[in-house]
């Protein structure tokens, strides 16, 4: 760097020399000289710049060695422990060594010596464990049922063979055929032990085996006595708990349900009640007055792996206090609607459903609309626009007032229908005057607007109820019989799939015609559960005889 910068200095210095030789301008060369001057003065600063941005090499170098030293160091550690730790996972531990006194290998070779004791202890449980594994690994293959517990109460229920004197000589009892059913009482579970007694009877030469007949039990091969089965329905569709739950509640008065065989029972009792499901069905769709309505039931979808919103249908007939409902793979959809009520002809009673529009136009059905929609609408619109919302609801009201007026002077059908053209009819005139007078006053987005249209658009359905005394006001005995499932999906929250789903529109349609005939319904579903098997083969019979409607209290 030196040298170069001597270069740089020298060169030019004999070029003016050169210069000043040849000059014949002394002002000319003195010029020339300063300007050189102030070049070699910039390249020096230029220079020098360079040098000290330049690291001291020295210092440098020591770094470099420090940074070494202290790497080999931690280096030298980690193959130390590397080293540790392959002897402890590979190399051989000072217990693994050769003992130092030569009579202590006796053990390395001759082992342990065992008492006969000893020996056949652990011969006995060998066994045990092979029996035990033996016995797992067909409980894998085939469900083993275990024994219902012994310290249960049992009622013996003796059955002898009809047509036989079991006191007249030829006559050898045999050792009786004995089933037990769990039964359930509130509070407790108990053993029925059925005792069926079995005789050899001597017919001249020849001899025959005569055993009492069994009543056919609810479910086939199953312990479950009718009185559990209905327990176990009723507490999930009436009283809304889930199974799981009623699991861990016989578990505390001493019986133990494998939640599979309580499922087990649910289908099973489903498809036993499904032919009176569907025979009331058309007992439904038979009536001339039908309350319809629809609500989510949450089911399990299993490629998406998480619960979708379901919609399950609801129909009631108004006169015959009988409810169905209806599942088809959770649809609300026009499709579903369609095919049900395909042949239905009367009164079909609704809420605003845009899927309901159609029967406008179809021949022999008369659709009516529910006043208690029509209230909630306004109801919403009380903090938006009082004094309207007001208004409207104390003509709703006086419509209400109507009817209960009606209820108690016990009036007959038609004179409650002559009731309401005398007064609830007026009102409605003058009420649909008011809505198209306030629409065009409102903004047709606010509540209030919503409100109005949405009433003006179904009025025509509003005032047909004063046509029949048996017509309602509103659809509230279709929305009080599906209350029970909306409080069911808070507790047992959805179903598992569509199967489960249609299952439980059996024993809904059921428990809701208990309670609108006001049936007990443990009495009727014990009675049904006891019963049902005598329609299997007698079709002189009608399943309809087993509805609630049917089946009062005291016949029970």
């Amino acid at each position: 760097m030196r040298i170069s910068l001597i270069i740089a200095i020298f060169i030019p210095l004999k070029k003016i020399a050169t210069m000043a030789e040849n000059a014949d301008d002394k002002d000319t060369f003195i010029q020339a000289l300063l300007e050189e001057r102030d070049r070699m003065f910039q390249e020096m600063q230029r220079l020098k710049g360079k040098l000290q941005g330049h690291t001291d090499v020295e210092q440098v170098k020591a770094s470099y060695e420090k940074t070494i030293d202290t790497q080999q160091i931690k280096i030298s550690k980690l193959e130390q422990q590397v080293a540790y730790l392959q002897r402890r996972l590979w190399g051989k531990s000072s217990e693994k060594f050769i003992k130092e006194d030569p009579l202590q290998r006796r053990l390395d070779f001759e082992g342990l010596e065992l008492l006969p004791q000893e020996e056949e202890l652990a011969h006995k449980a060998e066994q045990e464990i092979i029996a035990y594994k033996n016995i797992q690994v067909k409980i894998k293959d085939k469900p083993v049922r275990k024994p219902l517990p012994q310290d249960l109460p049992r009622v013996e229920e003796h059955i002898y063979p009809l047509n036989v004197d079991i006191h007249s000589q030829g006559i050898t009892e045999l050792e009786p055929e004995v089933t037990e059913v769990l039964e359930y009482e509130p509070g407790k579970c108990y053993v029925r032990k059925i005792i069926r007694h079995k005789y050899v009877v001597k017919v001249g030469a020849d001899s025959q085996v005569v055993t009492a007949p069994l009543m056919p039990l609810p479910l086939a091969k199953s312990y479950a006595g009718a009185t559990l089965l209905a327990e176990i329905m009723i507490d999930k569709y009436v009283n809304h708990l889930p199974f799981y739950r009623q699991i861990q509640m016989f578990k505390q008065i001493g019986v133990s349900i494998a939640p599979a065989t309580v499922n087990g029972w649910f289908k099973g009792i489903a498809d036993l009640l499904r032919p009176l499901y569907y025979r009331l069905r058309e007992l439904v769709l038979e009536s001339d007055y039908l309350q319809v309505d629809e609500t989510t039931l949450p089911i399990v979808h299993e490629e998406k792996h998480k619960t979708v919103k379901g919609y399950i249908w609801m129909l009631r007939s108004v006169m015959r206090d009988l409810v169905f409902f209806h599942y088809d793979h959770g649809s609300r959809a026009q499709k579903v609607v369609i095919p049900l009520l395909k042949d239905f002809q009367g009164a079909l009673q609704t809420d605003g459903y845009e899927v309901y529009k159609m029967y406008e136009n179809k021949k022999g059905v008369l659709p009516l609309g529910c006043w208690a929609h029509v209230r909630r609408k306004f109801e919403e619109a009380l903090k938006e626009d009082k004094s309207r919302a007001e208004y409207a609801l104390g003509q709703i009201g006086l419509l209400y007032q109507v009817e209960r007026r009606a209820d108690q002077e016990n009036l007959s059908q038609q004179a409650r229908s002559d009731l309401r053209c005398r007064l609830s009819y007026p009102i409605m005139v003058a009420f649909e005057k008011w809505l198209v007078n306030e629409y065009p006053n409102v903004l047709p987005k606010s509540r209030m607007g919503r409100a109005i249209k949405y009433t003006y658009e179904i009025y025509h359905k509003l005032t047909r109820y004063h046509l029949d005394g048996r017509y309602r006001i509103d659809n509230n005995m279709a929305e009080n019989s599906i209350r029970p499932l909306a409080l069911g999906r808070k507790n047992y929250l959805f179903c598992g799939n569509d199967d489960a789903a249609e299952d439980a529109a059996v024993l809904y349609s059921l428990m809701g015609c208990c309670k609108a005939q006001e049936v007990n319904f443990r009495d009727w579903m014990v009675y049904v559960l006891n019963h049902i098997h005598e329609y299997d083969n007698d079709y002189s019979k009608d399943l309809a005889e087993l509805l609630p409607n049917n089946l009062k209290l005291e016949s029970l």
